[in-house]
């Protein structure tokens, strides 16, 4: 029979969604390769990207573009009067990922979240020593000490019973070194002795599904057809790793990207004038800062690191780098959208005679050398790495320091910073969770100086005391109060020169849609596609 004209197209229709065919590719340009593909054992945002929001979920996430807590892979939760039980009540149509090198025999379930915790927490599990970075987020948040028992009540219930109340707990368990893994992946892995593979060949439940990665080029990613929240629009997503802002910006303008992250300030002006492209931009929480090493000889005497402080020209080192408008600067370790912002904190005024005078009061000698750490390409809080690095220098000399500046791949140099082996290290954080606590406890905390994620080694009592007093409050204005005087503690003894809060952009092509940026700065493509 012969078809007709409407029944034809319907037809096509129907076979092209079918097949996938109307899916397009989205290339996104990026700006490091990513550490690994378990979101667990590792901290930098590049990481989150590549692996926490494409192929994996926690039991609650953020709405898009806010920090409201909403629903994952935990449909619903209580917390006890008491706020020492969280009752997370689990989906039960939850699918793990079919690939080539496994294909689960059962949906998400309780054993699944016990074992994504417990592997951290337990140092009995049969995974604990696996991994050879530690569980750096779990241990600078103070997890283990928190979490006094993770168990079951059935299979889609699971009770989490902590030690101490904590304000910011739901928040936290929304944070990618939460990330649910498959126990029945790694109970196969563990039995075939591949445990490598946890982190090399991934499988979650998230959007997108890894199929190939090479290193230092791009991620390949395969749509979800049986995502919870439905198959995403793009398919397959392509991670493009461009270490340089103007490489990343020369394919988005040849389309070889749809997306380019954190262009650099001073390229906006001609992003916005060409009629292909947009521009996105949020206020986003995030702080640049330099770390100094307060382990280290002449470094761990506070004089010094305030004489660092009041020669280093921040207003000219910021209109450099971010150009004007689009960074304020940074008095302290967050910005001030969050909670218990201390607005009284100001930056010292420049002077370098006073600068000299301290350094002479302290014994440093007339030529001594620092170390500086930086990374070799530009990321949301820092776009030009060199140029920030050379103006340092610059200052410091004028007081008789000497800067020798290591330039070097972004993952080498958090490994080497977390080793303690730099005198200071330029360095960024964004915000995961919307809470103060969580710029504060895995930056600045004695955990996190323990185990090296505190790039200052800074470990102050006051400190810690007040920011464990803030978590354990619930009443906003009281835990204010407190990091506000936290803030005086760190304002006085200066371990960080804290930079700038600047602001975040995304550069894309005009026919992309459904792409909400993040004030925590993660970057998620579950609902972005190319029109």
């Amino acid at each position: 029979m012969k078809m007709l004209p409407l029944q034809a197209a319907m037809t096509a229709a129907l076979l092209s969604v079918a097949l996938g065919i109307s899916a397009k590719p989205l290339v996104v340009c990026t700006e490091a390769s990513p550490e690994g593909f378990d979101p667990v054992v590792y901290v930098t945002a590049v990481t989150a990207d590549a692996a926490a929001e494409t192929m994996f979920n926690r039991l609650v996430d953020f709405k898009p573009g806010t920090t409201e807590i909403r629903p994952a892979l935990a449909k619903s939760w209580d917390i006890s009067e008491d706020g020492l039980t969280y009752t997370f009540h689990l989906r039960d149509d939850v699918k793990f990922h079919t690939t080539d090198y496994f294909k689960p025999t059962r949906n998400l379930n309780a054993d699944d979240v016990l074992w994504s915790f417990q592997r951290q927490l337990d140092p009995k599990h049969p995974w604990h020593d696996k991994s050879t970075t530690g569980f750096p987020y779990f241990e600078s948040m103070g997890f283990k000490e928190l979490l006094k028992s993770v168990e079951k009540t059935d299979d889609h219930t699971v009770v989490f019973t902590l030690t101490r109340p904590e304000a910011p707990f739901l928040a936290d368990v929304a944070m990618p070194f939460t990330a649910i893994h498959s126990a029945e992946y790694a109970d196969k892995l563990l039995a075939a002795n591949k445990t490598g593979e946890l982190n090399s060949k991934p499988i979650g439940t998230g959007p997108f599904i890894f199929t190939r990665y090479q290193k230092d080029a791009q991620v390949r990613f395969k749509a979800n057809p049986e995502y919870f929240r439905g198959k995403p629009p793009a398919d397959p997503l392509i991670l493009a790793i461009a270490v340089d802002n103007n490489v990343r910006l020369q394919k988005l303008k040849a389309n070889e990207c749809q997306i380019a992250l954190y262009p650099k300030p001073d390229d906006l002006p001609s992003i916005k004038a060409d009629p292909n492209l947009k521009v996105s931009e949020l206020a986003a929480m995030t702080t640049a800062y330099t770390a100094m090493n307060t382990t280290r000889k002449y470094m761990s005497d506070a004089r010094v690191r305030h004489a660092i402080n009041i020669a280093f020209d921040k207003q000219g080192y910021n209109q450099s780098l971010y150009g004007k408008g689009n960074a304020i600067d940074a008095t302290g370790p967050y910005p001030p959208t969050l909670l218990g912002f201390n607005d009284k904190l100001q930056n010292p005024a420049r002077d370098l005679d006073k600068a000299r005078a301290l350094l002479k009061e302290a014994g440093v000698p007339e030529g001594t050398e620092f170390t500086l750490f930086t990374r070799n390409g530009g990321g949301p809080t820092n776009p030009n790495p060199m140029l920030g690095a050379q103006r340092m220098q610059a200052d410091l000399a004028q007081i008789g320091l000497k800067v020798n500046i290591k330039v070097m791949e972004w993952g080498e140099m958090l490994k080497r910073a977390k080793a303690g082996e730099h005198d200071m290290v330029s360095a960024g954080w964004a915000g995961d969770n919307g809470d103060p606590d969580n710029f504060l406890t895995p930056n600045l905390s004695c955990d996190a100086a323990k185990n090296g994620e505190n790039y200052a080694r800074w470990c102050n009592e006051e400190f810690q005391g007040l920011i464990d007093k803030a978590r354990a409050v619930a009443e906003p204005a009281e835990r204010a109060a407190l990091y506000e005087q936290a803030l005086d503690v760190f304002d006085k003894d200066q371990p960080w020169i804290p930079m700038a809060y600047p602001k975040m952009f995304t550069a894309m092509r005009k026919n992309v849609e459904g792409y909400t940026q993040s004030p925590l700065t993660n970057n998620n493509f579950a609902t972005t596609q190319v029109k």
